[in-house]
């Protein structure tokens, strides 16, 4: 009997895997991709934001799921790649090079703060990017001429080959180049893993002895690791810049990075999966809350609304619950699942037992 299941933190995509596996994969694409004409304007834009909050939280697992540093300071990043973006295309450049420019910028700043901060970790490193979130904040304020300032600035409307790519004139399209964007950094995400240099951030990730044993340059390979992390998230930021259209500063506050962890912490650290699955969770709740807050409110005559902080708490009880009863998170759950069927009924419960004990402490590191 064969058994798919892999232990947790492990990459489970596999492009070069069986014909059944990839048709699996290539239909869910052709799913998506003729999702314009299945559903709704209101579910097609919240499928958009989805796609966006999933791309930038594979910019974040790349950094804390496959090399193992912790980031509260990557909502700077996404700006950084917003600004960018408008202020190139602001000046006529046009998307299809101000976009990768974009990513790029965002990659190589990200580089540069990573040669010293990289040197921490763990509670350090946070608290360092953290502080580089507040100094990002602070440029963009102070780079009026550029980045509008506090007023903020204009996302241009997208316009390739001559055709519309508008979120609010033809959200079909923008959706399309969203998905055709996450399609790619996804292709490009998983071949990096099985590449000599994915094995590198794995290696780090798992033991930074052992890694210097093998002769791999620890702090080249946890900056790189953070210069393309950094990448993957100012695409994400470009794209949500035009998804807005009109954004400044307080856009991208501390309360996206915190968002970003929760992707990554509940999708599951360590799989590819684990983003797009946490992405459907953060763009699915809010509206789960707003359909029971307006439910009770119609039929009971409770008002959720006047709680403050409600759907932080809701929030935060989900995260809680995921660290001490699933740490894989749900694609964890999910393999977990799928593991027990292929198994049964040989499965038991303590076969996943020893997962619970794993990165608790970085005694080892």
């Amino acid at each position: 009997m064969k058994v798919i299941f892999k232990t947790s933190y492990d990459n489970d995509i596999d492009l070069h895997e069986d014909g059944w596996a990839r048709g699996k994969l290539i239909a869910l694409v052709a799913v998506m991709a003729v999702l314009p004409f299945l559903v709704g304007e209101y579910y097609l834009a919240e499928a958009t934001n989805t796609l966006i909050w999933s791309l930038a939280g594979m910019g974040l697992m790349l950094l804390v799921g496959h090399t193992g540093q912790a980031s509260l300071g990557h909502a700077a990043f996404m700006a950084i790649g917003a600004y960018t973006d408008a202020a190139l295309m602001n000046v006529g450049v046009p998307w299809v090079v101000a976009f990768p420019l974009a990513g790029l910028a965002a990659g190589v700043f990200g580089a540069l703060v990573a040669i010293p901060a990289v040197r921490m970790s763990g509670i350090y490193l946070a608290i360092a990017t953290l502080a580089l979130f507040v100094i990002v904040e602070e440029m963009i304020i102070i780079m009026e001429p550029i980045t509008g300032g506090v007023g903020g600035i204009f996302a241009p409307s997208i316009t390739i080959a001559g055709v519309d790519f508008d979120r609010y004139t033809s959200l079909n399209n923008f959706y399309w180049l969203c998905l055709a964007v996450v399609v790619g950094v996804t292709w490009l995400y998983a071949n990096l893993l099985r590449s000599p240099t994915g094995r590198s951030f794995l290696a780090v990730r798992d033991s930074e002895v052992s890694a210097r044993a093998l002769g791999i340059n620890v702090t080249r390979t946890r900056s790189l690791a953070f210069g393309l992390s950094c990448a993957i998230t100012g695409l994400a930021g470009a794209l949500l810049g035009h998804y807005i259209s009109f954004f400044n500063y307080e856009l991208f506050s501390v309360f996206i990075s915190i968002n970003l962890l929760l992707v990554v912490t509940i999708g599951g650290l360590g799989f590819i999966q684990g983003a797009f699955f946490g992405a459907i969770l953060i763009s699915a709740v809010p509206q789960l809350i707003s359909i029971l807050r307006d439910g009770l409110n119609s039929t009971t005559g409770i008002d959720l609304g006047s709680i403050p902080g409600l759907d932080t708490l809701i929030f935060s009880g989900i995260l809680i619950g995921f660290i001490i009863y699933e740490p894989a998170g749900l694609y964890g759950r999910w393999l977990k699942m799928r593991a027990w069927v292929q198994l049964f009924p040989l499965a038991r419960r303590d076969m996943f037992r020893r997962q619970k004990t794993y990165i608790k402490t970085e005694r080892m590191r």
